[in-house]
């Protein structure tokens, strides 16, 4: 089978995965690429390039068990550690204390990209950990990916030694209960999350996203090129409240595709913030 598939055959996947998804597959990837092709053949009883190309042209379902043999899920509780203390010690309570002055006791957080749940379920125990009196308020965090079987692990809210490496001692008493085998998140810290699948691509589905105070959206855009973060961003922007915060990945910026947002560094790491009064794009 490996024969079979020729550099033309790539090209057609990795336009196609980057019309569906705007993630930009590199050429330096193409052997992972044509594995993951030719696992997808042989699952879906297909007998060659040819044929599984017209199924990817008919099934919506195998476009998007491809996309999802694609997407890279690297995560885990308490990852960048600096940007959440950032989050936790500055941001949060900046926004907190604005919302407590208009007696405003919402707030609405968007995980996106979130993989395996271990981002949203870290955000809301910062959020319980930083909120006092936090049966006033009405918290929503939005937790979205476009890999719905990552959804399906994110639900369960049970986790390996491997996804808590990360997370403070005290967060694992006070969030977790432990047994033999996994970290089970606690009910109070799952009930305030949603998960959705969404494709960042989509711009429908993306403009009916509205009123978030944060989100976050790291290390995704770096799998993007220019033109697809500028949509993803320019949505983003779009999608959260004045004032409100974007949090990007260590490496990401969006410097060189939009103005709109304020830069601010808290704790060395770098954050967007959309301005109070509004900014032309």
């Amino acid at each position: 089978m490996q024969s079979e598939i020729t550099q033309l055959h790539l090209d057609l996947i990795r336009e196609l995965i980057y019309k569906e998804t705007g993630i930009l597959y590199e050429a330096k990837k193409d052997y992972a690429l044509k594995s993951r092709i030719e696992r997808r053949i042989k699952a879906s009883n297909t007998k060659n390039f040819r044929e599984y190309q017209q199924l990817l042209r008919t099934n919506g379902d195998e476009l998007q068990n491809l996309i999802e043999e694609l997407t890279i899920n690297e995560t885990y509780f308490f990852r960048d550690t600096n940007q959440l203390k950032g989050f936790q010690e500055k941001a949060l309570p900046l926004i907190l204390d604005e919302k407590r002055k208009s007696n405003n006791y919402s707030l609405k957080i968007w995980s996106a990209a979130c993989s395996t749940g271990e981002e949203p379920y870290t955000l809301s125990m910062i959020v319980h950990e930083a909120i006092k009196d936090i049966s006033k308020w009405r918290i929503e965090i939005l937790a979205t990916d476009i890999d719905r079987k990552v959804l399906s692990i994110a639900k369960k809210a049970e986790y390996g030694n491997r996804s808590v490496k990360s997370t403070p001692e005290n967060f694992k008493k006070k969030f977790f209960i432990q047994s033999q085998n996994y970290w089970r998140v606690k009910p109070e810290i799952t009930k305030i999350v949603k998960f959705e699948h969404l494709n960042l691509m989509d711009r429908r589905a993306m403009r009916s996203r509205r009123g978030f105070d944060f989100i976050f959206c790291r290390n995704v855009l770096i799998y993007f090129d220019d033109s697809a973060r500028r949509k993803v961003v320019n949505n983003f922007y779009d999608a959260l409240n004045p004032g409100g915060f974007l949090f990007l990945g260590s490496s990401e910026s969006v410097g060189r595709i939009t103005a709109s947002f304020e830069l601010l560094k808290i704790n060395d790491f770098l954050f967007y913030r959309k301005p109070s009064h509004g900014r032309q794009r």
